[in-house]
């Protein structure tokens, strides 16, 4: 039986990260960069994601496939320590929004620009 690429990528990511008490959510999201958007434009924009969410307990890198059936694509692991803390920061991401000239409205527009979505699955750790 073959294993998507997402679903390798997962167990890859489950096994070589550190186990911690507790059930620790990654939020995955697959996505292609958009034509005139490149890595490094794409970087800057979760770089300055990471800033804004610091204090909110949502935290994400990316991952470039090595070893995948999917190639064309890269992954967003966004990190949350709990399930419960993670609804909050998502609650927080979409209240602000609803308000076009928040930070998350404008990161959310320079992540459209940049990328389009092509799946989008959590997982939590044991």
């Amino acid at each position: 039986m073959r294993r998507s690429g997402l679903s390798m990528l997962a167990s890859v990511a489950l096994l070589s990260a550190p186990l911690q008490a507790g059930a620790e959510l990654w939020d995955v999201i697959q996505f292609r960069l958009s034509e005139g958007c490149n890595l490094q434009k794409y970087t800057a924009i979760v770089n300055d994601f990471n800033a804004y969410y610091k204090d909110k307990g949502y935290q994400a890198q990316l991952l470039l496939p090595l070893h995948a059936e999917e190639q064309g694509g890269v992954f967003w692991v966004g990190r949350s320590s709990t399930t419960e803390v993670f609804g909050r920061a998502y609650d927080h991401w979409l209240a602000e929004l609803a308000k076009p000239d928040s930070t998350v409205s404008k990161l959310s527009t320079r992540f459209q620009d940049c990328g389009t979505l092509v799946s989008r699955s959590s997982y939590i750790t044991q």
